[in-house]
């Protein structure tokens, strides 16, 4: 039975194989990210043994968890295979609800291919529980205009105060993700790890609930400076406290203004790339040239950043009446060829090294582009690695939201209430 894809699709060789009436058929529950991608990949890793058909999650995060949550708590048998935000992970793992992968296959899932942010996603109790697919990370995207005229040299390391300075002074803003959902804990997590802290004790975060709680710290101090000052500042963009991922992409090439500075995902290169001569795009190719990228802004000046690691990652459900076939389609739809063509063609970055470095990526993607995205996920940081995260984020959520609010006193008001939470003392 093949491992791997054996037949070429359009460009990027993806398998193809036949298929019988009588087959199992193995239910792959997706997010929305890449479908067309994704829908290609379920029919040409189908094989003879078995049919791979995609089952379409909600788009939040939080509601994909809830959905897939419920089934496995049921001991549902048609969750075959699932595309898990890592940060779900060890809560699924830790309540058995994956099918861990051994002996040669967990090898071939984590060889020595894959970058260090994305393999530890998928680690729980010293097993392989998930396979990594795409890996996500956070970059500084900016108008070289508008750094030019600040006199920032982007080919060294910026620290958000700079950042936000450069954009006050230049008639520019700073787009960021602050509303009260999982992309403001990312930026949260983000500024303590790039001040040297966590929001959990991450040698003690396996303890589940009786992890240390480590926001309330100098680095918890650190990152409510950069939001407050942020809040206060000039650069500060009008949706400021309901700002997502998509919000602040028009203000990158606006009617008027100097554009902006944005952390943002890896979809953003592409996006823009897109919409050349259209509109909230770039007017033409020369106003596309000026978009910038570098890496994840410092939070304390001379501590390296720690950009944040998302993805998607593959997981088999231990219900399923057909394991074995599922995780040999987990390791088919997340090999290099299949992370070759969601890059090229979705835009979701791979977890592999040998597809950055591939002919494919580099007809794509500027090659200093793709070397700051697999440096970025290599030495990136992870959201606190808890089976109770879900729980973690909303307690940040709720004592960090709105971001004009925060202040000196947030990482200990947190930490008050994410303890409390963690022993069951408060409710959400």
């Amino acid at each position: 039975m093949p491992l791997a894809l054996a037949a070429v699709l359009a460009s990027y060789g993806l398998a193809a194989c036949a298929g019988g009436s009588d087959k199992p058929t193995l239910n792959w529950y997706i997010n929305p990210d890449g479908q067309v991608t994704l829908n290609k990949l379920a029919k040409d890793c189908s094989t003879d043994d078995y049919t791979i058909k995609i089952q379409l999650l909600p788009a939040s995060a939080t509601d994909q968890r809830t959905q897939l949550a419920r089934r496995l708590a049921a001991g549902d048998s048609s969750t075959d295979l699932m595309s898990l935000d890592p940060v779900f992970v060890p809560e699924f793992a830790n309540a058995k609800w994956l099918a861990p992968f051994e002996g040669d296959l967990a090898g071939k899932v984590l060889d020595d291919d894959v970058l260090k942010g994305a393999a530890e996603t998928v680690k729980w109790d010293n097993k392989v529980v998930a396979a990594p697919q795409w890996a996500n990370t956070q970059v500084l995207w900016y108008r070289k205009s508008l750094a030019e005229a600040a006199g920032l040299d982007m080919t060294k390391p910026v620290t958000w105060d700079q950042v936000i300075d450069a954009a006050a002074d230049n008639d520019g803003t700073v787009g960021v993700q602050a509303n009260k959902y999982e992309a403001y804990v990312v930026w949260i997590n983000a500024l303590i790890q790039g001040a040297g802290g966590n929001i959990l004790d991450p040698a003690t975060v396996e303890a589940g609930r009786d992890a240390k709680v480590t926001i309330n710290s100098p680095a918890g101090e650190d990152a409510a400076a950069v939001i407050k000052k942020l809040a206060d500042s000039g650069a500060r963009q009008s949706d400021f406290s309901t700002s997502n991922e998509g919000t602040s992409l028009g203000a990158m090439f606006p009617t008027k203004g100097a554009g902006e500075f944005m952390t943002n995902w890896t979809f953003v290169y592409k996006n823009y790339e897109g919409l050349i001569g259209k509109p909230g795009g770039p007017k033409d190719k020369a106003a596309f040239e000026d978009l910038g990228f570098a890496r994840y802004p410092e939070t304390v000046a001379g501590e390296e950043s720690k950009p944040p690691i998302g993805g998607i990652d593959i997981g088999v459900g231990a219900y399923s009446k057909h394991p074995e076939f599922a995780q040999q389609a987990a390791i088919c739809v997340t090999n290099s060829d299949a992370q070759t063509a969601l890059a090229v063609d979705e835009g979701l970055m791979p977890s592999r090294q040998s597809v950055y470095d591939s002919t494919a990526l580099k007809e794509a993607y500027p090659a200093e582009l793709l070397t700051l995205y697999s440096e970025s996920v290599d030495s990136g940081g992870p959201r606190p690695k808890s089976a109770f995260y879900s729980q973690v984020s909303s307690a940040v959520q709720s004592r960090w939201h709105s971001p004009t609010s925060v202040g000196p006193g947030t990482p200990k008001k947190s930490a008050e209430f994410l303890r409390s939470i963690l022993e069951g003392k408060a409710l959400l």
